[in-house]
This record gives structure tokens, sequence and C-alpha cells, in this order.
């Protein structure tokens, strides 16, 4: 599926093929640049996530928008890291706020959030008092 709004253009993509897709702009297209990745929670609905990836081609002086759509039973897709290492951290991040685990990627662990922590904070159904801590009263 694709989609042109704002002079933006949104591939929304199959996450099975995610890595190939990649691969194939990064290689055959020269989107040689990985400007971030992110998730969107839309939480009740399902596909309950998005997993969005912004590419740049330096060259074409272009962007381009790729988005997965991922059910929230177990979100879980591959790891882009093979592809473009710029990818590590980023998946980190949405692991540890989402809960998305990446399949295939070299670390996997917390990057924002403490070790110990329980939950993905940036999940619309976590308690906004969150789940691990409590401050002792005055």
């Amino acid at each position: 599926e694709t989609i042109v709004a704002f002079g933006e253009t949104t591939l929304i993509v199959d996450p099975n093929r995610i890595v190939d897709i990649c691969r194939d702009f990064k290689d055959t297209r020269k989107f040689n640049r990985l400007s971030s990745v992110t998730a969107v929670d839309w939480h009740p609905a399902e596909p309950r996530f998005e997993v969005v990836y912004h590419v740049h081609s330096v060259e074409l002086n272009q962007r381009l928008r790729l988005k997965c759509r991922i059910f929230g039973s177990n979100p879980e897709m591959d790891s882009i890291t093979g592809v473009w290492r710029a990818a590590n951290w980023y998946e980190r991040e949405v692991f540890d706020m989402f809960g998305i685990t990446f399949r295939n990627h070299p670390g996997g662990e917390r990057i924002l959030m403490p070790v110990d922590w329980e939950g993905h904070p940036l999940r619309k159904d976590y308690p906004v008092h969150g789940y691990k801590y409590s401050y002792p009263s005055e």
C-alpha cells in the first residue's frame, strides 16, 4: 500500500519482508541513510502496533517512510541491523518503550529504562503511575 500526503510518501509493507525491502531500498534505490525507527500503539485496535522507519537518499534528496503493522498478541519482527547498523539503538528503544521484539538483533536489552523495569511505558495500556516504583510518603 502506498500513501502520499503533504508531499510525503509512506509505504505500508509486510513485516515479514522488511529486511528484503530495506536492503533493496539501500542497495538499488540509493536510500543509504536510516534516519529513525519508532513505533505507534493503536490500542485497542488490531493490528495494535506500527513500526515506522524513516529512510533518506542523500544523493537523490528524497525521504521515504516505511510502516509495518504488527498484532499485539506477540509483537515481533525481524531486525534491520544487518542492513543499517544505525537501527541497533532505535530498535532497542522501540523494544524498551513498546515491547516489540526484533528477531536477530545483536543485543536487544533495554536502553532507556533500568534493566529490572517491568512493562513498556509507551504502551497505551501502561498505567500512568507505572508498575515498578512507589515513592515513600513524606
